[in-house]
C-alpha cells in the first residue's frame, strides 16, 4: 500500500502542477496569481474527492448519490484536464521557444552569408564585362580586392555561426518531432495530440489508484466490524475429544432428597452472567473450548468471552497449550 500512496501522490501533485502552469500564466499581479493558484489547487483535490466519494456510494448502493458524484467529477476532470494540457503545452512551447532562438540565430548569419554570396557572383559578372572592355587593370583589380573583403567577411560570419552553443532538443521535443514525420503532419498538431493524450492519461492514472485506495479502506473497515475471532477451532485435533470435569454439585446427601417440599411458592431464578453461561456450556461439555466456538454458541460478543477467557486462565479453570490452543480443567477439587 505504501508503494500505491506513492504513485497516487506523485500523480495527484504532477496534475496540481501542471494545471498551476496555466492558472498561473493568466494574470501577472501577485495577488491574481495566488488566487488562480488557489482556485487551480482546489479543483484537482475536489475532483479526486469526487472520485473517492463516487466509489463509496457505488459500494454502498447510492446510484443516485453515485451519478451526482461521477457528475461533479466529470467537471472538475474536465477543467483539470484542460489546465494539464495549458500547463504541459506552456511547458513544450518554452523549451522550444530555446531552440528556435537559437535558429533563429543560425539562420541569421547563413542569410548574410549568403547575401555576401550574391555580391560576389554579380561581382564576377562585372568582372567579366571589364574583361570583355580590355580594362582588367583598372575595373577587374578592383573588383578583386572588393570580393577579397567579401571572402574575408563570409568566413568570419561562418567562424561566429559555428561557434554558437549546441542547443539539445530534448527527448520530448525529439518525440514530437519524430510523431510529426511518423503521421506527415504538423508539429504544432503532433504536440496537441501528445500533450492531450498525457494529460488524460496523467488524470486517469490518478483516479486509478485513488479508487484502488478507496477500496482497500472499505475492505479493512469491513474487516473491522466482522470481529474476526481466532481459528483455534480449525486447529483443533478431531479425535481428541476436550477434557471436562464432572458436575461439581453432585454430592447432595440422601437427606437433602428427602427434605419435605417446601409449600411455598419458588422464587424466579435470576438471569445468568456471560461468566456463569460460558462456564456451564463448557463444564457440561455442550461447546469445545475454544473462543469461536462460545462465541457462536453463545451469541455473546468476541471481547466479552475474551475477558471470560482471561478471567479463567488466571482462576486456573482453563490453560493454554502451546500450540495456543485452550484446554478445560474446571475447577480445581
Amino acid at each position: 500500500m505504501w508503494t500505491v500512496y506513492s504513485f497516487t501522490s506523485a500523480s495527484i501533485l504532477a496534475s496540481i502542477v501542471f494545471s498551476l502552469l496555466l492558472f498561473l500564466s493568466i494574470d501577472e499581479d501577485p495577488l491574481m496569481q495566488f488566487l488562480f493558484g488557489g482556485l487551480a489547487v482546489i479543483f484537482e483535490l475536489g475532483k479526486f474527492f469526487a472520485w473517492y466519494e463516487f466509489g463509496e456510494r457505488r459500494a454502498r448502493r447510492n446510484y443516485t448519490g453515485a451519478f451526482s458524484a461521477f457528475a461533479f467529477y466529470a467537471v472538475l476532470a474536465a477543467i483539470s484536464i484542460g489546465g494539464s494540457i495549458g500547463g504541459i503545452n506552456s511547458a513544450t512551447n518554452q523549451a522550444q521557444s530555446h531552440v528556435n532562438v537559437q535558429q533563429s540565430k543560425i539562420n541569421t548569419y547563413n542569410m548574410q552569408i549568403d547575401a555576401i554570396e550574391k555580391q560576389i557572383a554579380l561581382n564576377n559578372v562585372a568582372a567579366e564585362k571589364y574583361i570583355q572592355m580590355e580594362r582588367i587593370a583598372t575595373g577587374v583589380a578592383r573588383i578583386q580586392k572588393a570580393n577579397d573583403v567579401l571572402r574575408q567577411q563570409q568566413q568570419e560570419l561562418a567562424v561566429k555561426r559555428d561557434s554558437l552553443p549546441v542547443v539539445s532538443q530534448g527527448s520530448v521535443l525529439g518525440l514530437i518531432d519524430s510523431l510529426a514525420k511518423s503521421l506527415n503532419v504538423q508539429t504544432q498538431t503532433a504536440q496537441l495530440g501528445l500533450v492531450v493524450f498525457l494529460s488524460v492519461l496523467l488524470d486517469f492514472f490518478a483516479a486509478f489508484f485513488v479508487g484502488l485506495i478507496g477500496e482497500e479502506l472499505r475492505f479493512r473497515n469491513q474487516f473491522r466490524r466482522m470481529n474476526p475471532i481466532t481459528i483455534d477451532a480449525y486447529n483443533q485435533p478431531e479425535h481428541k475429544e476436550p477434557e471436562l470435569l464432572a458436575p461439581v454439585h453432585t454430592t447432595s446427601t440422601n437427606s437433602d432428597a428427602e427434605e419435605p417440599q417446601q409449600t411455598a411458592p419458588a422464587e424466579p431464578e435470576k438471569p445468568k452472567t456471560p461468566y456463569e453461561q460460558v462456564f456451564e456450556a463448557l463444564n457440561e461439555n455442550q461447546v469445545t473450548c475454544t473462543k469461536r466456538a462460545v462465541v457462536r454458541f453463545l451469541k455473546l460478543s468476541a471481547e466479552e468471552v475474551d475477558d471470560i477467557f482471561k478471567q479463567f486462565m488466571e482462576e486456573g479453570i482453563v490453560s493454554k497449550k502451546p500450540n495456543n490452543h485452550y484446554q478445560w480443567h474446571g475447577l480445581p477439587s
